[in-house]
């Protein structure tokens, strides 16, 4: 097992020398810094701390104290990364791209969108009711009628309006397209969870279904405006 954290960048197109297009996520994977390591006779599991880049300011002295102790720069994200491959790192080394390769069917882990308050129509799908205007109902959540079981409360997991999105959300079974751990950055075919510029998780996949990616030689740059229309 892998990890490595990322942000999202957006998406674009690559294209093969044979023509072939990919759509890819191209998600920024600056140098994740080791901060901390947990062992199972101290922490009772194992896992390291990683930084997600450097934080220049509003750092308090707590902070600068145990930043200064491990010689790190102080970080504006952590995260604990698990899995045996892993364990391999000590406090202060970098994990860069590179820990993945062209070709790898990894999982994306990010946060969904949010969506705000939404009703049932958008969260779940629900159909309208007549479009008359005499209808007096058109996006209403429904009868809350059990079928005569526990008429006294509303059963939980009803499909109801609430909070809709802003949620962890993962991705299986993505391609790695192309890695460059001289510029920072992972291009993964199809679409991960999230806004642009949010972080997200990439591991390797734990419910692989065989879909690794023959990567053909890709020409070395991104599709232009004008291509991609």
């Amino acid at each position: 097992m892998k990890q490595i954290i990322g942000r999202k960048m957006g998406m674009t197109q690559l294209f093969a020398e044979d023509g072939t297009m990919y759509a890819v996520t191209v998600i920024e994977v600056l140098p994740n810094v080791v901060t901390l390591k947990k062992t199972l006779e101290k922490d009772g599991y194992e896992a390291i701390q990683v930084g997600y880049e450097d934080k220049l300011k509003n750092v308090n002295k707590c902070e600068k104290g145990l930043y200064e102790k491990i010689k790190v720069t102080p970080k504006k994200d952590l995260f604990e990364l698990k899995g045996d491959e892993m364990m391999k790192f000590e406090v202060g080394n970098e994990i860069k791209a590179d820990l993945f390769q062209a070709g790898e069917v990894v999982d994306v882990i990010g946060t969904s969108k949010g969506r705000g308050y939404a009703g049932t129509v958008k969260r779940w799908g629900h159909a309208i009711g007549p479009k008359g205007h005499g209808s007096g109902y058109h996006r209403g959540q429904g009868s809350f009628a059990n079928n005569g079981r526990c008429n006294n409360r509303v059963i939980p997991g009803k499909k109801m309006s609430g909070h809709m999105g802003n949620q962890s959300a993962t991705i299986l079974n993505l391609n790695v397209v192309k890695v460059d751990a001289d510029k920072n950055y992972i291009l993964i075919s199809g679409g991960v969870p999230g806004p642009k510029k949010g972080l997200v998780k990439i591991r390797s996949a734990v419910k692989t279904n065989g879909s690794k990616l023959d990567v053909k030689p890709l020409i070395n740059r991104v599709a232009t405006s004008e291509e991609a229309n």
